[in-house]
């Protein structure tokens, strides 16, 4: 009886190996054996990911960089333990995966500080905060006349889409913009490798990806916000038309260039043969350079007394707007949590928190507690990079930001 137990045992050991071993085969036929590795090997996501598993194309720190004067404040220091709610703040930084904090006031560093083997110089990754990077780039393309505006139908600058379906042509630049295309995602799909999650982050051809999912239309375009990694995909590859450049070099001539970037960044490519630029997480920067775009749309846009992107473009990305930013909107989990208690809202790739009797806050966010959060009203930009949350939920970050930007 023994014998037989273990023959049954082998047969099944050994036949669950053959579907595995066929299921990984025909992944990599269907994806390619690139993907397949990324997925398996990575898993979800993480800093030195995006820092050491992907090529790269370097963004050369600016030949006149803008250093900020350091006027550290002890005020301030004592108003972030205060808003994280702790006595030792370094203690606090270290106990929670936090590579840096930094607070800029009226154009001043007020507070630094790096743990976890963290420093000035350590290139740091932004995952989704680099979706606020993106959308900043469609407004410089706007300004410049190379797009119409937030209303130009994708189909107008990917015209291989037209053909799949007419209603695609309903789709516009400001529906991706702001996550209300109506084209579908779904986070993770029974047979893992098609789970638009994984798909977004490792597949090594991003073009040819996101041009298939953008045919998959499941609502109205404008009616629903659903959090969707291909939409900035879909932009790079539309910046990319509109420019006749890569992303990299619109954003060196564009951003790091003017706005004076101290070091040298990176945007992380889907592959070398793609050379595609994962627009959804993938500029490396360091902490101090991420601070900049904070400051920047602190100063609706002006920069050394010149208009890198318009106070307009400003506006409309951070501001709430009344078409979209009722409860209803925000239908699934993610949306539900923006929107929570009212006062949140979901612009051009950047988050909105309102203020009473004062201009909104407004923030930029990627996983693992990676912040570049705004507050107009009292002059405070505040940077947080790190390798995970830690022990506080996204809603407590924000919280403890709101708190320590001040009344």
């Amino acid at each position: 009886m023994r014998r037989r137990s273990t023959r049954w045992a082998i047969v099944v050991f050994g036949g669950a190996i053959f579907f595995v071993g066929l299921w990984l085969v025909v992944s990599a036929v269907v994806y390619s054996p690139t993907y397949v590795s990324r997925v398996l090997r990575m898993r979800e996501s993480d800093q030195n990911d995006y820092l050491e598993n992907f090529p790269v194309r370097t963004l050369e720190a600016s030949t006149r960089p803008h250093r900020y004067p350091e006027a550290p404040d002890p005020d301030v220091e004592q108003a972030a333990a205060d808003a994280f709610v702790v006595d030792d703040l370094d203690e606090f930084l270290g106990s929670t995966g936090t590579q840096a904090l930094i607070v800029i006031e009226n154009d001043r560093i007020v507070l630094e500080r790096y743990a976890n083997g963290a420093e000035r110089e350590t290139m740091l990754t932004s995952f989704s905060v680099a979706k606020s990077f993106d959308s900043t780039l469609v407004g410089i393309a706007i300004d410049e006349g190379l797009l119409g505006g937030v209303d130009d139908p994708i189909t107008d600058h990917l015209p291989e889409l037209a053909g799949n379906d007419p209603d695609l042509s309903g789709i516009t630049i400001g529906h991706l913009l702001t996550m209300s295309s109506g084209l579908a995602y779904q986070e993770m799909r029974l047979a893992l490798f098609n789970g638009d999650d994984p798909l977004t982050t490792y597949h090594p051809d991003q073009r040819a990806v996101s041009l298939e999912a953008a045919t998959r239309l499941v609502d109205e375009p404008g009616r629903y916000f659903r959090y969707n990694k291909y939409h900035p995909q879909l932009l790079g590859m539309i910046l990319e038309r509109v420019t006749g450049m890569s992303v990299t070099d619109y954003t060196r001539t564009r951003l790091w260039q003017p706005l004076g970037m101290e070091y040298d960044g990176q945007w992380t490519l889907d592959s070398e043969d793609s050379g595609f630029e994962k627009m959804e997480a993938g500029l490396n920067a360091r902490a101090i350079d991420f601070a900049k775009l904070g400051s920047l749309f602190l100063a609706g846009g002006e920069w050394n007394q010149a208009q890198i992107v318009s106070t307009e473009w400003v506006r409309a990305s951070t501001s709430p707007d009344p078409e979209r930013d009722q409860p209803s909107h925000y239908r699934d989990g993610f949306g539900r949590q923006i929107n929570a208690d009212g006062e949140g809202w979901y612009g051009y790739f950047w988050y909105g928190r309102g203020r009473p009797d004062a201009e909104p806050d407004f923030f930029a966010e990627g996983d693992h507690g990676q912040f570049i959060y705004v507050s107009p009203s009292t002059g405070r930009v505040i940077v947080r990079m790190g390798t995970d949350d830690g022990s506080l939920t996204s809603a407590e970050w924000i919280d403890a930001f709101y708190a320590l930007a001040g009344p």
